[in-house]
């Protein structure tokens, strides 16, 4: 293990040996502190950075400042006389990267910004256009391939403040210098194995960041989003940590992919057959491909670097969908499409907010756009746009699906009650049918949930989810014979669509187990 207690040790003591301080003469360590120079890790910027601070007139002092710019800039010699000079504010820099979620940002000056700036200059990020981007004009002009992802997404989360350069520059310095601190303690020549390991290293164990508790991040999961709140935090969700992620690997030269399973995102290293995915809500763990599919997902779509800043406005328009403020989900929406123009999914859920907006023809208009469509790696067609289209529900059974339940019983009722109240008006609702069959589920009435899906089997015998549960409910109840049929069913739908589930797989070898096929 890393000595990264250490280097705490050495923060802890920082601010009051920094307050005042006074250049001495040079003197000598006392035992305990030259044992604690011994053991500092050779390629931690930040430990030897910390010592510096704390032993600045000594031989150990000024040789762990020479390590420092040594592991900053890449160079083997101290070339200038920068980091000696008294401005700089060393205590500030170390801030920017271990502060801890209840500490305040530390004042960085412009001269701590520029020196930061200048050993930052060997960075790959630095060759992209998108690095040289201030506006969100120019951010939409470039390509995806030249977009720098921290500096678009700061763009936005800055630009209505009248200092938004200076804290897009305060957060860049702080993704710098972990990308520096992660290059410094990396093997040349690296591998991407190599580098994936040290990143995953510096996030999710040095650095600690995590996945919130459900109880934080599903009231506010814009926080755990946006890339300024996940550096302040060091907590996000899966879209909030793999934009640092990514931000990581732009300014290391890493090349990943963005891959978004439905209601998901992760990154992952393909070379040919060889992929590395990267679970940034498990610390980083490989995870096979296939355990992303589900059984209406077929396949799994990759983003490109212009999308994934289109998805952040995504997620926070999910939040105030979630909260009914129509006007401001629109707005996000909007957003969204800019960088994702054709998303089929961008286009339903704007329609949809148009709708309860009461914008009709907006929305309408829309919604035929997606009509009777099959997104992309799925399997069944998305059904809202057809039933509202044709009649089968209107603007308040939809926003009925998305009313929003938490872990409280009595919210799960209330939703449920909703529901079977407008489905009384329109029975062929689909969406409102699986939503009713779920909220039963949840309450651990099967036989209630079985009713439902098999109203819904009775409209649409198509979508392999809903035989799929009903596969599951009757194994529950000991009906083997019409599990059989409904495993059957399921298998056909996917089968035909070149898609062989392992969920499917595991639910035959278990109804096997229990009632051989009768076939």
């Amino acid at each position: 293990m890393r000595a990264w207690f250490l280097f705490l040790l050495l923060l802890a003591a920082v601010p009051s040996l920094h307050a005042g301080k006074k250049k001495q003469a040079p003197y000598t360590l006392p035992t305990n502190a030259t044992s604690l120079y011994r053991t500092l890790d050779p390629k931690s910027l930040l430990q030897h950075l910390a010592f510096y601070e704390l032993y600045p007139e000594t031989i150990e002092g000024k040789k762990a400042l020479e390590i420092a710019w040594t592991l900053l800039t890449g160079k083997e010699t101290l070339e200038s006389e920068a980091l000696l000079l008294p401005s700089l504010d060393v205590y500030s820099i170390i801030g920017l990267v271990t502060k801890k979620a209840e500490d305040t940002s530390p004042e960085i000056g412009d001269e701590q910004l520029c020196i930061l700036e200048k050993v930052a200059e060997r960075l790959e990020n630095r060759k992209l256009k998108g690095f040289s981007a201030w506006t969100k004009e120019d951010v939409l002009a470039l390509p995806s391939s030249e977009i720098d992802l921290g500096r678009s997404l700061l763009i936005y989360q800055f630009q209505n403040d009248a200092d938004a350069k200076q804290k897009i520059r305060h957060y860049e310095a702080t993704l710098d210098l972990m990308a520096l601190q992660i290059l410094a303690h990396m093997k040349q020549p690296a591998t991407a194995e190599d580098i994936i390991g040290e990143i995953n290293q510096f996030i999710f164990r040095d650095m600690r960041f995590r996945f919130p508790p459900h109880s934080l991040y599903a009231k506010d999961i814009d926080l755990y989003t946006f890339l300024p709140s996940v550096l302040d935090s060091r907590q996000g969700v899966c879209l909030g940590v793999s934009t640092l992620y990514l931000c990581l690997a732009q300014r290391i030269g890493l090349e990943l992919d963005i891959i978004t399973p439905p209601g998901h995102i992760y990154v992952s290293y393909q070379n040919g057959p060889h992929v590395i995915n990267i679970e940034t809500t498990a610390r980083g763990i490989n995870l096979p491909s296939d355990t992303y599919l589900g059984i209406n997902t077929k396949s799994l779509q990759k983003r490109n670097m212009k999308e994934v800043v289109g998805m952040a406005f995504f997620n926070q328009a999910s939040v105030m969908l979630g909260k009914e403020d129509f006007t401001s989900a629109i707005k996000l929406y909007e957003t969204a499409r800019e960088y994702i123009p054709d998303d089929p999914l961008v286009k339903m859920l704007l329609g949809i907010n148009y709708l309860f907006a009461g914008k009709k023809k907006e929305g309408e208009s829309l919604l035929k756009q997606v009509q009777g469509l099959t997104f992309d790696g799925a399997i069944a067609p998305e059904t809202m746009p057809e039933d509202y289209l044709t009649g089968k529900v209107d603007a308040k059974g939809i926003k009925m699906v998305f009313m929003p339940v938490d872990e409280n019983r009595e919210s799960i009722i209330a939703k449920q009650n909703e529901l079977k109240a407008h489905l009384k008006k329109y029975p062929k609702f689909r969406a409102g049918l699986l939503q009713l069959a779920t909220t039963y589920l949840q309450l651990g009435r099967g036989q209630e949930a079985y009713e439902v899906l098999m109203r819904y089997h009775k409209i649409d015998p198509t979508n392999p989810t809903i035989e799929y549960y009903l596969c599951i409910i009757c194994m529950q109840r000991y009906d083997y014979m019409k599990a059989w049929a409904f495993y059957t069913s399921a298998e056909k739908i996917v089968t035909e669509a070149g898609h062989h589930p392992k969920a499917l797989k595991s639910l035959k070898a278990s109804l096997q187990r229990i009632a051989p096929s009768p076939l």
